[in-house]
């Protein structure tokens, strides 16, 4: 008898081969079990198998109990991959083994071994199902009692394949481009507020945070596109881990505090997804029409596994207790909890969104909110150390007189702008995920801690970034529309929120903002109803374009160009997100299709995005700077220099007159000026011929008369008795006396002394005139 109870898990467990593969071989395995019906005959504790496609082996490992006397059961054996049903398999046990499995015995077995499946079983798996990633396929074994047609027991098995899209590698080498990106942009910054490294940071991680975004909504998402999400769910703050202490901290916390949601889990959550969500699309319905065919030879089947099976060790078998049986009807589940009971109305389920997606993560849905917050307050702590940390270097610069004074001076004099405007763009990064997850906080009714700490984020990080506009606004209607460009402590500090953008178009990074709010509102409002989501996005999204393609807001058209591009990837994937709605009743196939196509495109932009920031480096500038004759370090002294560092190809755009707090972190080392200053022409005139050794009265008040009325770029002219005129001989008397004068001596305009032109020869009027302009 025991022997025959161990062919029915044979039976059970071949239809279950199909599961996850390995990359070192084709393997396949479950990766989940669940209850599909409440279970009343058959009780699940442990499940597990896979199937070798090298040597077509089943290797299995099952403890289970049946518990209901004197019943006759059919089983049904059903397999299910991207829709199709390679598998349905319905058995009379009563009319298997000479009637040995009916009634169905009582009995609690385990066992485990490795089995070989016939090549009439094999060859129904086709090659791909060992190598497509996130393989989308369950098996689901179901006893019906034989006179009632009452489901006594429903067990499913989800399968995988191995291979995901999901890859940690992924995630350490976007997060190292971004910490590069950073390093790079805190350099770009300190040199001027119009580098682009700063700007093309936010665009970064705000390109993560779109990719980690379209996994948010209550779409039927196929499992390869989800899975590919998770790859920039750290952009978002949610860092998966199967094993965190800071999870159960927050699950501590909450359940302290009121909460009553479930905790997270470091089990895979793929067996609580909701039953109308892929890959189990079609088998919420336990009325299916199950054909009473068998495709296989079910003796030649039998017969192979008898004998294997029996030879299992007898002893892992044992009658039911009764108190054991009273347990299992009332737990409705296995006693070690991994096996649930799913259908469309349990209330355990995962429904498609954000419960999905952060379960993916190993974080429960009540715990999102706070895994966001527990992070920013991290970034926060590090962004203050290294902020303190400068002003120490700043302090010690002073207490010690490290460097020049003009050096220190300058320093002090921009570190806090420097300050401002990173704690600005730190708000930017992360406005978007504190505020999706506080309002899907406020959608659950869980902690009241978790809800308090929303609402004091939310207006904390809506606070920070508005305020910047706010003085933006409010610095222009008090000066002209240029000033903010030309006011250079104003322009460190809120330079993030416009200095990449034409003045006449200050404002355009509102776009932005009021985008991401929109997209969060969306998000959390309507995450019950997924077309209303994609399509309000959607229209974000095109309003978005619109503006870009109308306003033309950068200050060059490369960064048009390159922003036009990020808005029509992001137009383009929201559109495509159509496909997943569950009311159009795309296939499966055809589905998956267009997710990978979406997955392929927002790959290409991340490439795009890493070669743009690679291209603003100013590695080839700085390579063409190493040529120059004096061997002097060239700075951006002004904005045309500050332009070189950022884009070519300005197109009426404001420059800002330079100033000196303009150029606070660098400073020209020669003063001399870089081109010719022109004179006035008054002043280049011929003198007369006839040398005249005085001037009367006449002359003296014409001369200052004209002195009066024309100016030189260094002042006014000077007098006609500082001209350069021939002297006559000195006499003894005025050698004499020289000694005497108390009169200091006056530079003219060539910088030299009354006395050292005084020794000067005659020269004629036009040779007098080429001196001057030399």
């Amino acid at each position: 008898m025991i022997a025959r109870l161990r062919l029915l898990a044979v039976l059970f467990t071949t239809f279950f081969f199909f599961s996850s593969s390995a990359a070192q071989g084709d393997r396949l395995f479950t990766s989940s079990v669940t209850y599909c019906e409440p279970p009343k005959s058959l009780f699940i504790e442990t499940f597990d198998v896979s199937y070798f496609a090298k040597n077509r082996s089943v290797s299995f490992n099952i403890t289970a109990s049946s518990v209901l006397p004197d019943v006759a059961v059919s089983a049904n054996l059903l397999l299910n991959t991207y829709g199709m049903n390679p598998v349905n398999l319905t058995l009379d046990l009563c009319q298997v083994l000479g009637g040995a499995l009916c009634p169905f015995p009582i009995q609690e077995f385990s066992g485990h071994d490795s089995l070989t499946i016939p090549d009439s079983f094999s060859s129904k798996i086709p090659g791909i199902a060992y190598k497509i990633p996130d393989l989308e396929a369950y098996a689901q074994f179901k006893l019906t009692e034989t006179d009632t047609g009452e489901v006594l027991a429903c067990v499913q098995a989800t399968l995988s394949n191995g291979w995901s899209t999901y890859q940690p590698a992924v995630e350490w080498t976007t997060g190292g481009i971004a910490i590069a990106t950073l390093l790079a942009a805190i350099w770009q910054s300190i040199i001027s507020p119009f580098a682009p490294l700063p700007f093309r940071l936010i665009d970064m991680l705000s390109l993560y945070q779109t990719i980690a975004a379209t996994g948010f909504f209550n779409l039927n998402y196929p499992t390869v596109y989800r899975t590919f999400t998770t790859n920039f769910g750290w952009a978002m703050s949610l860092f998966a881990s199967s094993h965190d202490a800071v999870q159960d901290a927050i699950n501590d916390m909450r359940a302290r505090t009121g909460g009553g949601l479930a905790n997270s889990t470091s089990a895979s959550p793929v067996g609580l997804v909701n039953r109308r969500v892929s890959p189990w699309s079609g088998s919420g319905s336990n009325n299916l029409a199950v054909p009473q065919g068998n495709a296989f030879a079910l003796p030649e089947f039998s017969k192979t596994f008898i004998s294997t099976f029996s030879s299992v060790a007898a002893g892992h078998s044992s009658p039911v207790s009764q108190l054991r049986l009273q347990e299992l009807a009332a737990s409705g589940s296995s006693d070690s909890g991994t096996v649930q009971v799913v259908t469309e109305d349990s209330s355990n389920v995962l429904q498609a969104g954000v419960p999905i997606y952060v379960n993916s993560l190993h974080i429960s849905t009540a715990n999102a909110f706070m895994t966001v917050f527990i992070c920013t307050l991290i970034l926060i702590a590090i962004a203050s150390f290294v902020f303190a940390a400068g002003y120490g270097v700043l302090y010690a610069m002073e207490r010690f007189n490290l460097g020049q004074l003009d050096r220190r001076l300058r320093l002090r004099y921009a570190y806090p702008s420097f300050v401002r405007a990173w704690a600005l763009r730190l708000a930017l990064i992360m406005f978007f995920p504190i505020v999706v997850f506080s309002l899907y906080q406020w959608t659950l009714k869980d902690s009241w801690v978790p809800i308090l700490l929303s609402v004091i984020s939310f207006l904390a990080i809506t606070a920070g970034v508005t305020y910047p506009f706010w003085k933006l606004f409010r610095h222009r209607r008090s000066t002209e529309e240029t000033a903010f460009y030309s006011n250079t402590p104003f322009l460190r500090a809120h330079g993030p929120v416009f200095a990449q953008y034409r003045v006449e178009r200050h404002y355009f990074f509102l776009f932005y903002v009021v985008s991401a709010f929109l997209k969060a509102i969306f998000i959390a409002a309507a995450k019950s109803r997924g077309l209303v989501q994609v399509i309000l996005v959607l229209l974000v999204e095109i309003g978005t374009l619109i503006g870009l393609v109308t306003l033309r807001p950068h200050k060059t058209r490369g960064g048009d160009v390159f922003s036009t591009f990020l808005a029509i990837v992001r137009v383009v994937t929201t559109g495509l997100l159509f496909a997943f709605v569950e009311s159009i009743g795309v296939k499966p196939i055809p589905r998956v299709a267009i997710g990978i196509v979406i997955a392929v495109i927002f790959s290409v932009s991340v490439i795009v995005m890493v070669l743009n920031v690679v291209f603003n480096l100013g590695l080839s500038r700085l390579w063409r700077r190493k040529g120059n004759a004096d061997g002097l370090v060239i700075t951006d002294r002004t904005e045309k220099s500050a332009d070189d560092i950022l884009e070519k190809g300005e197109k009426g755009s404001f420059t800002p007159t330079t100033t000196d707090s303009e150029s606070v972190m660098t400073r020209a080392r020669n003063p001399t000026p870089d081109r010719n200053i022109p004179l006035d022409p008054s002043v280049i005139q011929h003198y007369p011929a006839t040398p005249s050794t005085g001037t009367s009265p006449t002359d003296s008040q014409s001369t200052r008369i004209r002195d009066s009325a024309s100016t030189t770029n260094f002042g006014n002219m000077l007098p006609r008795r500082w001209s350069i005129t021939p002297l006559h001989t000195p006499t003894s008397s005025s050698l004499d006396h020289s000694h005497l004068s108390t009169t200091p001596p006056q530079v003219n305009i060539l910088g030299r002394t009354s006395e050292e032109s005084s020794s000067l020869p005659p020269h004629s009027g036009s040779h007098t005139k080429d001196t001057v302009t030399s």
